[in-house]
């Protein structure tokens, strides 16, 4: 379901909101939805394709390592051995994005309620701490080392046609992160820049970020190996790490931003809210939604809470049975639990893609 604010909820009435681990995303435009409210452009996948895209960069970043090192050692640019550490870098961060993952799937306990979907967001966030210290920091410190000492490159041929197969390798990985996106924009008729900065799964965007990265970073090693061969200079090799570094800086920085946002229960976007309150306003015994929130607690999974004022003199529990059953309909939705308590109505929904809706009417 969407979000909105919510007051008059306690820790212990936000526990009991809790969630089942699942994978659906709501993601059409208000009014573009089902006659209930909800928004048509849901969409169930399984967490399977994030698992291919990291599994996928896992690979490619691990093989183009070992062939920029080499080429690295052969050649002596330091611009290639910026691009050495950035692979290095990339593939720990993404065994990081997999221990995420898998972390993120298991099932709630008394412990977390609310799941382990924020695991997820940990993750992310350290491996933009990696990108930033282990390939962002070292390439300049390298970059400065051969401006000051500038040594000439050796096997020119060699580092070119290393990073002509590192890029089609690094192509591969970026694709399939590129799919992955774009299939998700599409589905919430968003283009792919605007999908990027606001999704609730960090772990592709990380991969296509940190891809886009490695292909422009390895067209400034290029670049400077063949300035280097017609010029004679070493000092292209040296700008070439340092513009490596400050690019790897910037996307380090990007990706712990939006990690950091998802932590610190980031709302779900305008459309799903609206979509959310709709669905509950549409209700017959429902005079006004008061206040809705919903925020993110894992990747497309949300908590939500309503307060519903309902109209004067309604069946109360006959309302909640019925948008309980609604709820039920609906392909997303794994259980719905309701309960009176002191004269209110709750309705707790932990479902498959918007896990953790409470709808509570006074």
């Amino acid at each position: 379901m969407g979000a909105m604010k919510h007051t008059g909820f306690s820790r212990t009435e936000r526990r009991r909101a809790g969630h089942r681990g699942g994978d659906t995303r709501y993601g059409d435009r208000p009014g573009r939805g089902t006659g209930d409210g909800v928004p048509s452009g849901a969409v169930t996948r399984t967490e399977d394709e994030s698992v291919r895209t990291v599994v996928v960069a896992v690979a490619a970043n691990l093989l183009v390592a070992v062939a920029k090192g080499v080429a690295a050692a052969l050649t002596g640019s330091a611009a290639i051995l910026a691009e050495t550490t950035h692979s290095i870098a990339d593939t720990g961060n993404e065994v990081l994005l997999y221990v995420g993952v898998r972390r993120g799937l298991r099932p709630t306990d008394n412990r977390h309620p609310l799941g382990y979907g924020q695991a997820r967001f940990v993750w992310s966030l350290l491996a933009a701490v990696g990108i930033f210290v282990v390939g962002g920091l070292f390439a300049i410190y390298d970059g400065v080392q051969s401006l000051r000492h500038p040594e000439p490159v050796a096997n020119v041929a060699v580092g070119v046609a290393v990073l002509l197969v590192s890029a089609g390798l690094e192509g591969l990985s970026w694709r399939t992160a590129h799919r992955q996106l774009r299939a998700e924009a599409s589905a919430r008729h968003l283009d792919l820049g605007e999908h990027v900065v606001s999704s609730s799964d960090p772990l592709p965007s990380t991969v296509f970020l940190e891809d886009s990265a490695a292909l422009v970073g390895l067209a400034l090693a290029l670049a400077a190996l063949l300035l280097h061969l017609v010029t004679g200079s070493a000092v292209w090799d040296g700008v070439a790490s340092l513009l490596i570094g400050l690019l790897l800086i910037v996307v380090a920085v990007v990706l712990a931003r939006r990690s950091g946002a998802l932590l610190i229960d980031e709302a779900a976007p305008v459309d799903v809210r609206e979509g959310l309150r709709q669905m509950v306003a549409a209700e017959p015994w429902v005079d006004e939604v008061a206040e809705l929130t919903a925020v993110y607690v894992g990747p497309r999974h949300l908590l939500v809470l309503a307060d519903v004022v309902p109209v004067e003199g309604a069946d109360l529990l006959g309302g909640v049975g019925r948008l309980r059953r609604r709820l039920l309909a609906l392909p997303q939705v794994a259980a719905v639990r309701s309960r009176r308590s002191s004269g209110r109505a709750e309705l707790t929904s932990p479902t498959a893609g918007i896990p953790g809706g409470c709808l509570r009417a006074a």
